[in-house]
């Protein structure tokens, strides 16, 4: 079974929300991201996503964006990210998706990224502009190899768009529960609860929701709703703010800690 399947299987048995936490790998240079992946695994993330360095990441905020720019000077390759997943996974089994654009798994060639995602240990994959409608050769490839293919929703996603996704998504539903980029936000839309519902009409996959959030109280009002809540930017500045350092993993689990602890009891 893949690991996100088993995962969110586990989560529901256990009643909970989980933490999926997002950092770029190569920011901070590769060794230090294998040491936090680790922490963040630590602190208590159910499931991690590893955005892989782009020049125009045209989703992303300014956080992320300075953090992928920051990779890219460290050198950092689709083929390192691959490679560090291979390595992390003689220490962990946490579920790892890969954050991507199609630009570096198309020039990679589909097949041979399929291959060595699954080969390193990679459960899922989700290629922010890949729409369902041209996903068929990416896709193809991915369910082959037995990796996942998740895709994202939107509140302007129509009810029409929706039933496409779910057509096609595996592992999770990504519900982006604000238009615009990446970034810390200071409330949860209002409109979350319906949102979330609309998506759980058209598929049984699990929707787990992100962009914008900040911290434990947006975690524990996203919970109430979701299966599992993505927290990006509010990381990413942690890292950032604390470079290649001992401190700065030390800080980030401490974040991510307070950020799971609001998840082990059910959301009422």
């Amino acid at each position: 079974m893949n690991r996100i399947d088993a995962q969110f299987a586990r989560l529901r048995q256990s009643k909970r929300a989980g933490l999926i936490p997002y950092i770029t790998a190569g920011d901070p240079p590769l060794p230090r991201t294998h040491q936090l992946v680790l922490a963040l695994e630590r602190a208590g993330a159910d499931l991690i996503e590893l955005g892989i360095p782009f020049s125009d990441p045209l989703a992303d905020g300014k956080t992320n964006q300075e953090a992928a720019e920051r990779a890219l000077r460290n050198g950092v390759t689709l083929h390192d990210v691959l490679t560090l997943v291979h390595n992390l996974r003689r220490f962990t089994q946490v579920p790892i998706v890969f954050f991507t654009y199609l630009n570096p798994v198309f020039r990679y060639g589909f097949a041979r990224f399929a291959d060595a995602a699954a080969e390193a240990g990679v459960d899922g994959v989700l290629t922010l502009d890949m729409p369902p409608e041209e996903a068929a050769p990416l896709k193809q490839e991915l369910d082959r190899a037995g990796v996942h293919t998740i895709f994202l929703a939107a509140p302007t996603s129509s009810d029409e768009r929706l039933r496409s996704i779910a057509t096609v998504a595996s592992g999770f539903i990504y519900y982006v529960c604000r238009t615009g980029v990446t970034g810390e936000r200071d409330t949860v839309p209002p409109d979350l609860p319906d949102q979330v519902a609309r998506i759980r009409r058209v598929s049984p996959l699990p929707v787990a929701v992100g962009f914008g959030v900040a911290g434990p109280a947006h975690v524990a009002a996203i919970a109430k709703y979701a299966d599992a809540v993505v927290v990006g930017s509010a990381i990413v500045r942690r890292i950032a703010e604390g470079g290649d350092s001992d401190m700065m993993v030390h800080t980030v689990e401490s974040f991510v800690q307070q950020l799971a602890q609001t998840l082990l009891s059910p959301p009422s």
